[in-house]
């Protein structure tokens, strides 16, 4: 798992034998941050309230819910009236996704403490039965909350513009395309992930870099 300095710094070793390829973006983006969440409900509840807001308001919105549920639990969310969880700030659709979240955890249907010993397509699998849970925000969730080496998000757009960048490639590729490409990373598709979005972020600074490779996605 991608929990500590030590595991990221590993698997980016491991990625780098698997695809020199990489290195030159290695070299340009440095080591890439660990970034890690808290696991289970709070984490995944976390990923979901902060979606499609500025990083104040996913904050103002954050911290209203946790005065609200100190102690998030399943049980709790799934007490919580209408006006419990609009009083935070959460539009509609993000309540109904939080409510399903709670039954699902209650229920047992999606185990968050067990996701850890499945293989990342089969913990993405599970994630994705919850209403209102994307595959963005499934392997979001595995990357940074549980630090599964091979989550992928490849519907992330930043990542589909750093292989445009750092591939060459004449085009941003789509999420199936990009997906396809990382194939080649397994086991290490998270420390991909990680080291992409270290490229975009060192490319949108306007650092002394160009895009390198010839690869092409696929």
């Amino acid at each position: 798992m991608l929990d500590c300095d030590e595991a990221l710094d590993h698997a980016l070793g491991e990625l780098l034998r698997v695809d020199p390829a990489l290195r030159p973006l290695y070299e340009v983006a440095g080591r890439p941050a660990l970034r890690k969440r808290d696991p289970g409900l709070e984490g995944l509840a976390g990923i979901v309230v902060a979606q499609q807001l500025s990083v104040a308001s996913a904050a103002a919105i954050w911290r209203r819910f946790r005065e609200r549920f100190p102690k998030l639990e399943a049980a709790g969310l799934l007490a919580a009236t209408d006006d419990d969880l609009r009083q935070c700030g959460l539009s509609a659709p993000k309540m109904r996704t939080l409510r399903a979240m709670a039954e699902a955890v209650h229920s047992g249907a999606v185990p968050l403490d067990d996701l850890t010993e499945l293989p990342a397509d089969e913990a993405h699998a599970h994630l994705v039965t919850i209403k209102g849970i994307g595959p963005w925000t499934a392997d979001i969730y595995l990357l940074f909350c549980i630090g599964h080496p091979d989550a992928f998000p490849e519907g992330d757009l930043a990542l589909q513009e750093a292989l445009r960048m750092g591939f060459g490639l004449p085009e941003r590729p789509s999420a199936k395309a990009l997906g396809e490409f990382a194939e080649r990373w397994r086991p290490w598709r998270g420390a991909a992930a990680k080291l992409l979005w270290a490229y975009y972020g060192a490319m949108k600074r306007g650092d002394d870099a160009t895009p390198l490779g010839s690869g092409k996605a696929g």
